[in-house]
């Protein structure tokens, strides 16, 4: 069994046995709601759970867990895949089956401040990102600059 594989059923295993878990942040793909080095709880999900603007944690075809946001479900031959993109890329995940899923964003803990993905700012932020496709492009390029700058 690959490495990647028996992380992902260990982790969905603890998350089972556990009810939630805490995961940190990694990379810019969700900036600026989240940042690198944030906490990021994620909590098990059932398929009537799961919904257009919530940030899904899940196995990527090239084994890591990924937490982007859900764009859209798409139904193949009595199989339902979700299409996830993460609010700074500029294109979308390959498609994700429900056996892939993870779980759930609940909260994101920065530093000594923890935000609620049922909190306001995080409805309207998502709303922006779903409605108006450009701030992706805007963002990466405030992060390709912001890099640039940097080196």
């Amino acid at each position: 069994m690959h490495t990647d594989s028996l992380i992902f059923n260990l982790i969905k295993e603890m998350m089972r046995k556990k009810g939630w878990m805490d995961l940190p942040a990694d990379g810019v793909s969700m900036y600026p709601l989240i940042r690198k080095g944030d906490i990021c709880r994620f909590v098990p999900c059932e398929r009537s759970m799961i919904k257009k603007g919530d940030i899904i944690l899940f196995q990527a075809s090239g084994g890591g867990l990924v937490a982007h946001r859900l764009l859209k479900t798409i139904s193949n031959h009595n199989q339902v895949d979700y299409l996830f993109k993460g609010d700074t890329n500029l294109g979308l995940d390959e498609p994700v089956s429900y056996e892939k899923i993870v779980g759930k964003l609940t909260s994101i803990q920065k530093g000594k401040r923890a935000i609620e993905a049922t909190n306001v700012s995080v409805f309207l932020w998502c709303r922006l990102i779903l409605f108006c496709p450009f701030m992706s492009v805007l963002l990466r390029t405030y992060l390709n600059n912001k890099e640039a700058k940097e080196l």
